[in-house]
């Protein structure tokens, strides 16, 4: 059966309380460069030359905060060779009774393809390939995207085998 082969971790996404306050942290502490923007709902950092190694999502209003010590992860990543890979392990994904949260798709910021999945203990994991480079050759213009299917997926959903989320069924 195939097997996928993961070349390294890639990013992380975070849920935060409040994402002004935490944007401020991980650039001005920490030292990360902005990418994009969703709205004021979610940011894209970098440390290095991939779009982001580092996004954080605004928590909706009124969530329970964690407890202490704890931290809301929504989704931990690997990069893969190419979008074959992401189409091989679906279907292995699929094959195996994996549950598959959302995808394929391609979002808008960072432009990635991605497969998100659930590990045994419901943790998001994502496959992906494809990520925009940023170097000084390339250079990149941080931008505000609006919370659309566009910044979601520029497929709009047409390659998911799962529903896609609620708020960006047709």
């Amino acid at each position: 059966m195939y097997r996928p082969n993961p070349k390294r971790l890639g990013h992380l996404v975070l849920k935060v309380r409040d994402i002004r306050k935490s944007f401020e942290f991980y650039t001005e502490v920490v030292g990360l460069q902005l990418s994009d923007w969703i709205s004021d709902e979610m940011v894209f950092l970098r440390a290095g030359t991939d779009h982001h190694d580092l996004a954080l999502a605004q928590m909706p209003e009124g969530t329970p905060a964690f407890p202490e010590g704890t931290a809301g992860l929504e989704h931990f990543s690997y990069l893969v060779e190419d979008y074959a890979e992401i189409e091989k392990a679906t279907a292995m994904l699929q094959q195996r009774g994996v549950p598959i949260e959302r995808g394929p798709g391609k979002h808008g910021p960072g432009e990635n393809c991605f497969i998100v999945f659930k590990d045994p203990d419901g943790h998001n994991v994502e496959f992906y390939c494809d990520m925009v480079q940023i170097t000084p050759e390339n250079p990149y213009e941080p931008k505000i995207w609006d919370n659309d299917l566009d910044s979601f997926d520029q497929w709009h959903c047409e390659k998911f085998v799962v529903p896609p989320p609620p708020q960006y069924r047709r």
